[in-house]
């Protein structure tokens, strides 16, 4: 049995590596292309300057992008910590924390950003299902399944009471009506769209599905307590 488990662990190894290494390169990717965009809003946001960084898209994002390595180490310092204490699974718990927060906060935080007439404008609402998905757009779409794909990819991993496709999809469709409710609450010149929910709540399942090998095991053997100790041979 220990020649077999010796032998499956360099394979996982490789595995973790090849998946780490992809993750990196898409990051890449996704930098390069947005290079330029991003490049614009870098000098404001270099200089701590909310207009021009914090209230605009390209801003968020690079202030996205230049938080991953933070977001690193803050996973680090966790697992580290949880490891000592004697938590198993320490490394995907931390992960799943700081994931769920770094991949769904600026995202909210764009779908939050007030319109030219915010204030002034009454809350508009749209209640009809698919009448408002044509007039989207294809990045429009995109934007509504990325934000709350962190949250459905990273929750059940933390929460073994969310490790199930019907609730990863009741958490993303009531995120979703809060940050719509909040919408036309405060009078933010946006349309609070039943289509936006049912867009948002998809991309937390499908992001949840693609998680879902590691999120069915935390739901068979919770990792949130502490080793037990072998007791005494007496």
């Amino acid at each position: 049995m220990n020649h077999n488990a010796s032998l499956s662990a360099p394979p996982r190894r490789t595995r973790g590596i090849v998946l780490l290494s992809l993750a990196i390169l898409g990051v890449a990717s996704a930098v390069y292309v947005v290079r330029r965009p991003l490049m614009m809003s870098a000098p404001m946001c270099m200089a701590g300057r909310w207009h021009g960084c914090f209230d605009t898209f390209n801003g968020v994002v690079f202030v996205m992008l230049v938080a991953l390595p933070l977001a690193a180490v803050v996973v680090w310092v966790l697992a580290r910590r949880r490891r000592a204490a004697g938590v198993t699974s320490a490394w995907r718990i931390s992960l799943a924390e700081v994931g769920m927060v770094h991949g769904t906060v600026p995202f909210v935080w764009l779908t939050m950003m007030p319109g030219a007439g915010a204030g002034t404008v009454p809350g508009r609402v749209s209640l009809i299902p698919l009448r408002d998905l044509l007039t989207m757009g294809p990045l429009g779409i995109v934007g509504n399944l990325l934000i709350f794909a962190a949250l459905g990819f990273f929750a059940p991993m933390r929460f073994a009471a969310l490790a199930s496709v019907p609730r990863i999809l009741a958490l993303g469709a009531g995120c979703s009506v809060l940050v719509e409710t909040a919408q036309y609450v405060l009078r933010l010149d946006r349309v609070s769209s039943v289509d936006d929910v049912l867009v948002n709540a998809t991309g937390a399942v499908l992001a949840g599905l693609a998680s879902r090998r590691w999120w069915r095991t935390a739901a068979d053997a919770p990792s949130d307590a502490p080793r037990p100790v072998p007791a005494a041979a007496g």
